[in-house]
């Protein structure tokens, strides 16, 4: 009897201390960190990745970590993002990182203005940071392969998802954008370019100028039609939202002779065609009301005094001129704020 009792002792000791084992590799035991995910850095070893899993306070202790990863013989970690759970197990924390089980970046595209916005979100999204984004974005030796330069790169970046890892490289991420722009101009589209004299980052720069101009889808084919004829016959384009990207102050509301004096090649008013490249990432309907712009003979346009985001063409500048007056005149009664200066393009 004695020895009976002794064994079942013995049993429930190895019982207690097996749940024990199993409790502290496959119980609860990570906390989420402040940014939901661990970090690890190409070139990081497990020495490093131990560190940061104390001082981030994901895990208290690394015992019961440093046993399992003996047990499953982890020497090397993988570079990533790995989203950590409150009462995540340390068995289940070792092999998300020993097998890369990271989550993925969905860098999302709306409307970006210029490459050092650029640059700044995708520092902020992925590993390298913005000062490597910028570089790889002025560096004309790095964009020659993709036919870009400095001024055209970001007509290659279009308003879309981008999903990627998080530790990889500015060209990687490029080459994302490249593909999916690649994808976008099939060749019915660039015939559609050709058609009206353009390239495909030309129609992308004419899109970028009218996404400033309106947000009235009903109306970008008619502007469009209208900057066309502009190039047809050798006019400046006069577009007020290249003068803001020229002096790179977007809150600007009304354009002022004295903003007309920036020496700039994106100034459509002291240059004459298309500026250099896009001043936005502009929508896919806009390039679209671009490629599939009606014939007309509009040379001029101006915002309608109804304030309501239309614009009223014409056809010659006397009555242009008229129309721009009138604006004008409406706008100064709404602001209360008369300026002379105002331009009348």
């Amino acid at each position: 009897m004695a020895k009976k009792n002794k064994r079942l002792i013995v049993l429930g000791i190895v019982v207690l201390a097996g749940g024990f084992l199993m409790f502290k590799f496959i119980g609860p035991a990570a906390h989420k960190p402040d940014k939901n995910f661990l970090y690890v850095k190409t070139g990081s070893d497990l020495n490093t990745v131990k560190q940061q899993l104390v001082d981030e306070k994901i895990l208290s202790g690394l015992t019961w970590f440093n046993l399992t990863t003996k047990i499953l013989k982890i020497h090397n970690v993988k570079p990533g993002k790995y989203k950590v759970n409150d009462g995540m197990s340390v068995l289940s924390l070792v092999r998300m990182i020993r097998n890369g089980s990271q989550t993925p970046v969905n860098f999302v595209v709306t409307k970006i203005r210029t490459k050092e916005q650029l640059a700044g979100r995708l520092g902020r999204a992925f590993e390298f940071d913005s000062l490597a984004a910028i570089n790889f974005l002025n560096h004309n030796d790095s964009l020659i392969q993709y036919n870009l330069d400095s001024n055209t790169v970001m007509a290659a970046v279009l308003p879309l998802s981008y999903e990627s890892n998080w530790a990889i490289s500015t060209r990687v991420v490029f080459e994302k954008f490249n593909s999916a722009y690649k994808k976008f101009w099939t060749d019915a589209k660039v015939q559609k370019a050709q058609q009206h004299g353009l390239s495909p980052v030309q129609v992308v720069t004419l899109a970028s100028i009218i996404d400033e101009e309106t947000n009235d889808s009903k109306e970008k084919g008619t502007i469009a039609s209208v900057y066309l004829n502009r190039i047809q016959k050798g006019m400046p384009l006069q577009a007020d939202p290249t003068v803001k990207f020229a002096l790179k102050d977007f809150s600007i509301k009304r354009i002022l002779n004295k903003h007309l004096q920036v020496q700039s090649p994106y100034n459509t008013y002291k240059n004459r065609g298309l500026p250099p490249g896009p001043i936005c990432t502009p929508q896919h309907e806009t390039v679209e009301a671009v490629l599939n712009a009606p014939k007309t003979d509009y040379i001029y346009f101006v915002a309608s005094t109804a304030f309501d985001g239309t614009h009223q063409f014409t056809t010659n500048y006397a009555d242009h001129l008229k129309l721009a007056r009138a604006y004008q005149q409406e706008l100064d009664k709404r602001t209360g704020n008369p300026n002379s200066g105002q331009t009348e393009q």
